[in-house]
């Protein structure tokens, strides 16, 4: 009997786009349909969260540009809460007659991913137009405060001679 190789036994699904996404201080591949474990997350079982991407894949086209990425929403529903495996712990110290036995198990959150999709680009058009209104507006500020600041100095000065 010929040896099967590992990747042609286990079944790959290949999609045209997927999505590295930021959660819980990890960064995990998404696409959609998918299932993934995140560290606990706020929030009902059936309600939707919007996942920060890092990279996304768009058939050939990879994005990892973050003014561009940030117009990319990752959607996913919360299915409901699982746990990790259990660690135990043993803290033992020589000839004192101390021992200690601790348990851990962490609260994790499973998420399905439902969409991928590109945010309406005039959204984010307007919001860094905003930005860069607030920054020149701050930096006229700047300049204003920077000339009365200089004309009392001189005004004081004046009074000195």
């Amino acid at each position: 009997m010929p040896r099967i190789s590992r990747r042609a036994r286990t079944r790959e699904r290949e999609f045209s786009v997927y999505a590295i996404v930021r959660c819980g201080g990890r960064q995990e591949k998404a696409s959609v349909d998918d299932v993934l474990t995140v560290d606990k997350l706020a929030g009902e079982v059936g309600s939707s969260v919007t996942l920060p991407a890092v990279l996304v894949i768009d058939d050939d086209k990879v994005i990892s540009d973050p003014a561009e990425v940030g117009g990319y929403q990752v959607t996913a529903e919360i299915l409901g809460d699982a746990a990790g495996p259990k660690i135990s712990m043993i803290h033992y110290k020589n000839k004192t007659g101390y021992r200690r036995r601790l348990g851990h198990r962490q609260k994790y959150t499973q998420v399905k991913i439902t969409g991928i999709s590109t945010a309406k680009s005039g959204a984010a058009k307007a919001s860094t137009g905003k930005a860069s209104t607030a920054k020149a507006s701050t930096g006229k500020a700047r300049a204003a405060s920077a000339r009365t600041t200089s004309s009392t100095r001189a005004a004081s000065s004046k009074k000195d001679d």
